[in-house]
């Protein structure tokens, strides 16, 4: 029997506790990883950091005068929530890269990452944007984000481990619908959509840990960690209000598994075929995580032990499957 899972879908609300999650498998032992979480090694893949920087060119190009292209506004939802899609498209492209360890060294890395972005648009039946920007335009933009945009391929480039044997992919992401919405969403918004993105060489590994909490919770905890100073934070970044309500007011993922035609897994159709998704749920409705932004030293061992049984309990469950 396989050890260690392959590839870890680390989904939930925004704030659920996703990060922390992370950050507390990190200051395990690879023998514990591997003896009571059936995680190797992780090598993490976040899209996170594609919407701050769609959210950075749009600030620029408002400086500029020009037309937002990807938000309505500094603090409102995508424009086109094609780009849900979008995000997962570039996800795609860098578990390819992770596997054969791509690396390329574009004139502009800005440049090369919004390239990247349009080409991820059109693959889902987004529009192009950045190319229909003037050329001056783009360059203005671009000297202005190189060294963020720089950083970023530079941090992609060094997340390539020396072989994948014996390690675990996480992917998060978080995705929902708006309040109030009926089951189940409509595509754009939602798992099922995003799910249905993934490539079928993740499809085939994944297995989903969701963080379960409530859109209340996740409204609650993501006030609670915003850091205005550090809006590229993974820990500390804040999401709208507006956003909060319009794009995670809600989330489809109880839906689904009800809905599952296999017990304990989502179904997700896609590329011509049904895949089962093992799932299992970490219990975080009642805040069990948000101690670990502490020092380690400073971790209550009773939490710790909340912790550590939630997610034994549900990485057992994906074992198991």
């Amino acid at each position: 029997m396989k050890k260690t899972l392959d590839i870890v879908l680390l989904l939930a609300l925004p704030a659920s506790g996703k990060s922390e999650v992370r950050r507390y498998l990190a200051h395990q032992t690879p023998e514990t990883c591997a003896n009571e979480f059936h995680m190797g090694h992780t090598v993490q893949l976040d899209d996170f950091p594609y919407v701050h920087m769609m959210r950075r060119i749009d600030d620029e190009l408002e400086k500029l005068g020009q037309t937002r292209i990807f938000f309505k506004s500094s603090d409102k939802p995508f424009m086109n929530p094609i780009d849900w899609g979008t995000l997962i498209a570039l996800i795609n492209e860098d578990y390819a890269d992770l596997l054969t360890k791509k690396k390329v060294s574009p004139k502009s890395a800005a440049d090369h990452l919004y390239v990247r972005m349009d080409k991820a648009a059109l693959s889902v039946g987004g529009p192009e944007r950045y190319a229909k920007l003037s050329a001056d335009v783009r360059k203005k933009v671009c000297a202005i984000l190189e060294k963020e945009a720089a950083d970023l391929l530079r941090e992609k480039h060094e997340n390539y481990p020396a072989t994948l044997e014996g390690k675990t992919i996480v992917i998060e992401a978080a995705r929902g619908g708006p309040q109030g919405s009926s089951m189940p969403l409509k595509k754009p918004f939602g798992y099922q959509y995003s799910l249905g993105i993934f490539s079928k060489e993740i499809l085939e590994k994944a297995s989903i840990l969701y963080i379960w909490v409530t859109p209340e919770e996740s409204r609650r905890k993501n006030q609670a960690r915003t850091n205005p100073n550090d809006p590229g934070s993974i820990l500390h970044h804040g999401v709208p209000m507006d956003v909060m309500l319009n794009d995670y007011g809600c989330d489809d993922m109880d839906w689904l598994e009800q809905h599952s035609d296999k017990p304990g897994t989502i179904a997700v159709e896609a590329h011509g075929k049904k895949f089962h998704l093992p799932i299992g749920r970490f219990d975080n409705r009642v805040d069990k995580t948000s101690f670990l932004r502490a020092d380690s030293k400073d971790w209550d061992p009773a939490a710790v032990k909340a912790v550590r049984d939630g997610i034994k309990g549900a990485m057992d469950k994906l074992m198991s499957r």
